[in-house]
């Protein structure tokens, strides 16, 4: 067999399983399009953001700006798909969310930053925590800040 056709054959199995294709391609993807890219994420993030009031729509729906791709990092033994996203370009030094999900695609969790310099900690600074994070997940998003 060529190696033209066993990369094809690999891409196509990795192509057909969900979540290998995050694992295979850690990070392929941004915040702003997971939602659209997956129901088992946009079901784990409406279960996380239920409950909540008054959240700003780009956290309601994860559209807002984002320049990075979202990442595998593991906490206490747990994988999680990790990514950040701002309201806007011009506001990302005030408004962040950096949303953590399992892997298994279960459970979604965020930490919602407002206020100035919202990626260095002071007393003028907003933290909201998104879902029901335990410490080491709190520590997972405070980290990816």
């Amino acid at each position: 067999m060529n190696t033209l056709l066993k990369r094809t054959l690999a891409a196509a199995l990795l192509l057909g399983s969900g979540s290998a294709v995050f694992a295979a391609n850690d990070g392929q993807v941004y915040l702003n399009q997971l939602l659209g890219s997956d129901a088992e994420y946009r079901e784990a993030w409406k279960d996380a953001i239920d409950n909540q009031e008054r959240l700003p729509d780009w956290v309601i729906n994860l559209s807002g700006n984002t320049q990075q791709q979202m990442s595998a990092v593991t906490e206490d033994g747990d994988k999680y798909l990790v990514g950040s996203l701002c309201e806007t370009q011009d506001t990302c030094a005030s408004k962040r969310l950096v949303a953590a999900f399992s892997w298994d695609k279960d459970d979604a969790y965020g930490l919602l930053v407002e206020g100035p310099k919202a990626v260095s900690p002071s007393s003028e600074v907003n933290y909201r925590w998104i879902g029901k994070p335990d410490e080491g997940t709190k520590a997972l998003l405070r980290e990816q800040l």
